[in-house]
């Protein structure tokens, strides 16, 4: 129950997140709800994986393919294309600490009396690299889950099928 409190807060958050990017983007005001949405209950499934000790990597894929797959779903029911409110959902997840780390790193390195004193800048630097790689990679390859899984058939008529 300890953990209810900071989930809802980081739903909170995220969607407000979600929505604003989703303005920023412009986004249809009719589906802002929808990216908000998207991006706080994917933010909230990350969230949760991290709190059960899953590495930031795979609970960051598992998000972006929640966004890419609820996107697909949605999108039929608001008739708006996904990518409208899963690319601002996803901005959520973007790792910009650590590329903000790895960019320090960078310069840090340009400096040799620096790499003397701290002989651990390069490969911190190159852990934060490639952390900041993969989280991108994985948010690429969430979203683009359900469009390639649905490319063949429409979703509308697997849908129909089920309900």
């Amino acid at each position: 129950m300890d953990f209810l409190v900071p989930l809802f807060r980081d739903l909170l958050l995220s969607f407000v997140v979600a929505a604003g990017f989703g303005l920023l983007f412009n986004t249809p005001r009719r589906v802002i709800w929808v990216a908000g949405l998207l991006g706080g209950l994917g933010h909230g499934l990350r969230f949760l994986l991290l709190q059960q000790q899953i590495a930031i990597v795979p609970a960051t894929l598992a998000g972006a393919v929640f966004i890419g797959l609820a996107g697909i779903f949605l999108a039929h029911r608001v008739h708006t294309p996904p990518v409208v409110f899963t690319m601002p959902a996803c901005i959520t997840m973007i790792p910009g600490l650590y590329a903000y780390r790895a960019m320090l790193g960078c310069i840090r390195i340009t400096n040799l009396e620096m790499v003397k004193k701290d002989p651990d800048v390069l490969p911190v630097t190159a852990h934060y690299f490639v952390l900041t790689a993969s989280l991108l990679f994985t948010l690429a390859i969430g979203i683009c889950v359900g469009a390639l899984l649905f490319r063949k058939r429409s979703v509308k008529s697997i849908f129909r099928r089920i309900f």
